[in-house]
Formats: structure tokens, sequence, C-alpha cells
């Protein structure tokens, strides 16, 4: 029954990626839209920036973030190509305003994210705050969903210029043939090919 109506999903989604005034609004809906939006925003701002999938996200340890260097170790799974990818714009700022709340739940995991009950978040956990925060940003409609952020990490490199080979790196993939979902266009990018 579950895969039927995951199957169904998949096909009723009209595109796999929100566009960038899309996660715009879903990241600034993950700053107010949960119960604990410290941790949410950043889970959400790491997931998009470095294309995590919903697994490497909930297994990075606090050991991974090094902000001193401003530095994060992402360890890919399926195999993918793991790395140390630096820190973007607003993600130190984000971990550190987490890591005070962390530091007063005192979880029992050295998880780099803990639930409320202080243990390692599930993905069904952040599934459901994914689709919390898709609502109040009004994309319910688009079905979001973890992997769709790793996806529109993907699609706004491309469309931002970067060389495919660049994104492959940054996303882990090992083989440039699994890009191509990503490579669908601003459909403004074609104004002025002529």
């Amino acid at each position: 029954m579950k895969a039927n109506q995951a199957n169904h999903a998949r096909r009723s989604r009209s595109r796999e990626h929100l566009t960038a005034p899309e996660i715009k609004k879903f990241l600034e809906a993950a700053k107010t839209a949960t119960r604990n939006p410290a941790r949410d925003y950043c889970m959400m701002l790491l997931m998009y920036q470095h294309g995590l999938r919903v697994s490497e996200l909930t297994s990075l340890r606090l050991s991974d973030i090094d902000l001193v260097e401003r530095t994060i170790n992402v360890s890919r799974l399926k195999n993918s190509i793991s790395g140390t990818h630096p820190l973007f714009t607003g993600e130190v700022r984000a971990i550190r305003d987490w890591l005070a709340v962390r530091e007063e739940m005192n979880p029992d995991a050295d998880t780099l994210f803990a639930s409320e009950q202080r243990r390692p978040l599930s993905r069904a956990t952040v599934n459901l705050i994914v689709s919390a925060i898709a609502e109040a940003a009004g994309l319910g409609a688009l079905s979001v969903h973890p992997h769709m952020l790793r996806h529109s990490a993907g699609y706004a490199l491309v469309n931002k210029g970067f060389n495919l080979r660049v994104i492959q790196t940054h996303l882990g993939h090992s083989r440039l043939e699994n890009m191509a979902r990503y490579t669908a266009l601003d459909h403004s990018r074609l104004k002025n090919l002529f």
C-alpha cells in the first residue's frame, strides 16, 4: 500500500526540484515553522547547500564539523564519493545557533542533530519536518520531500553556470551520467540565446 502511494506521489509531482525563489521561501519558513527552528533551519540549509541525502544528514557527527577551518566532512552513501566541503554562506552561524540549543539538550549521542528525546533523528522525523516547513512556505502542493533538496542543489548549480564536473564532485556522484536530472534549465536563461 505504501509503495503504491509513493509511486503515485512521484507520478503526480510536476518536478523533482525547487526553484531558487521556492528554496528561498522554504529556508525562510524553516526559521519559524517548527518547534525547533534552530535545528531545523540548520538541517535544511546543510541539506540544500551540500546536496545531502537524509541518511547522510542524520549520520553527521559533531566531529564532521570544523568551525575553525569552516569545513564539513560529508560521508556520502550509495557508492558516492565522500569529501570535505567548505561551509557556505550562513552555515557557520546556523550551526553555532543550533549547537547552543543542542548543548542545553545534552543528547545521548554524538550525532550533530538530535531529537527532543535526545536521540539521533530518524529519516521519518526529517520527512515530517520537511513537509511541515513546505506547508508553512506555501509549497505543500509540490509534495516536497527531503531528496528534493538534493535535486534542488544540482539544479541551482547548473543554473548558476557551474561546470558539470564541479557539480558532480560537490554532490559526490561517481558517474557523470547521474547528473542528467540536474540539467533542466531555468527557462529565463533561454531568453537571450539568439
